[in-house]
Formats: C-alpha cells, sequence, structure tokens
C-alpha cells in the first residue's frame, strides 16, 4: 500500500493528493454510521425508535430539505432529493392521526418510520456532505460510494444484534445510569 504523508524538506508531513481524496469519504462514511447506529441499536434493545431519533432526524432532514429546494441545481434531482428528504416530515405528519383503531395501522405506522429511519438518515447525511464538498459525487468511484453502504449496513446491522444481544455485555445499570430504561432482558448487576 502506498503511504499518505510524505516529508517535505523540513520534514512537516503533508498529506498526499490520494489522500486528500479520500477524507471527505471516510468523513461521510463515519458521519453515517453514526447516524445509525443508535436507532438499530434501540430497536434491537428495547424493539422500537425513540421519539428523540426521529425527531432529531427530521430536523436535520427539514433543514437539508430548505436548503435543496433553494441551491442552484437542475430540478430533477434536486427535486428526487427534496422528496427523500421528506420523508421524516411525512412520518410526523402521520403520527398525528390515530392509528390504535387497527393492529394493522399501527404496524404500518411502525414499519414506516423504521423505513424513515433507514431511508432518511443516511441520505440526510449524504445531502449534507454533498452541501459541505459540492464535487464529492463527481470525484468518489461507484466502489467508493459502494463501499460506503457497506460499511455504513454493516454498523446498522451489528447495532442491531448488539441490542438484540445487550445482555451479554451490558448491565441494568449500565442503562440506568446513562439515562435510559432498562431494555427487557437486561442482567442486574451482582
Amino acid at each position: 500500500m502506498r503511504y499518505f504523508l510524505r516529508m517535505t524538506d523540513n520534514t512537516v508531513p503533508v498529506v498526499s493528493a490520494g489522500r486528500r481524496r479520500d477524507i471527505p469519504l471516510a468523513v461521510i462514511s463515519v458521519g453515517m454510521a453514526i447516524v445509525v447506529w443508535w436507532p438499530a441499536f434501540t430497536l434491537g434493545a428495547w424493539g422500537l425508535l425513540f421519539f428523540d431519533t426521529l425527531l432529531t432526524l427530521w430536523v436535520a432532514s427539514t433543514a437539508a430539505f430548505a436548503f435543496v429546494l433553494f441551491e442552484r441545481r437542475p430540478a430533477g434531482r434536486r427535486l428526487w432529493r427534496a422528496f427523500l428528504l421528506l420523508l421524516p416530515s411525512v412520518w410526523l405528519a402521520f403520527s398525528f392521526i390515530d392509528f390504535e383503531t387497527t393492529d394493522l395501522f399501527t404496524f404500518m405506522a411502525t414499519a414506516f418510520a423504521l423505513v424513515v429511519v433507514l431511508v432518511a438518515s443516511p441520505l440526510t447525511v449524504w445531502v449534507l456532505a454533498r452541501i459541505m464538498w459540492p464535487d464529492f459525487g463527481e470525484n468518489s468511484t461507484r466502489r467508493q460510494r459502494w463501499l460506503i453502504v457497506g460499511v455504513v449496513l454493516g454498523i446498522a446491522v451489528t447495532a442491531f444484534l448488539l441490542g438484540l444481544n445487550q445482555e451479554h455485555f451490558l448491565t441494568c445499570d449500565d442503562f440506568i445510569v446513562s439515562g435510559n430504561s432498562e431494555p427487557p432482558g437486561c442482567v442486574k448487576a451482582d
């Protein structure tokens, strides 16, 4: 593998051009992973998504939506991204409707909330990354983009499995001290 830093005559490390192109990919990958890990963990540990996670996603998506509407790009691609960024707002609007009358509606509302988190979370980070680095999409290869998707999906699945198996490495006290409620099946400390 090629080295990433080279020394100048004054022995000051300089980041190479190849390394400089990889930095936005790393930042986007880490940002997306941070966004999806907690919802995936809570889904595994408690079997539900917490309202604060969904509302935080709504805030970020709404801010990105407003920017996308007014950015200087062709309308076609811009409107498609704007539509996807509206998913959390659609979820929020549906949450005001009383679906408790039948189990089918409750299931559909829960499934829609899950789709919102799985689709809108990484998409919001992606759009924000494109706002900060406008040429990111043009300079990244398909392989690099699939690598980001793989990393984020891997983190989400791993976090979900960790949530399902939290009793093997966390105690009920760990959840209480962190300000969370005890998930079903947590282990009391000895």
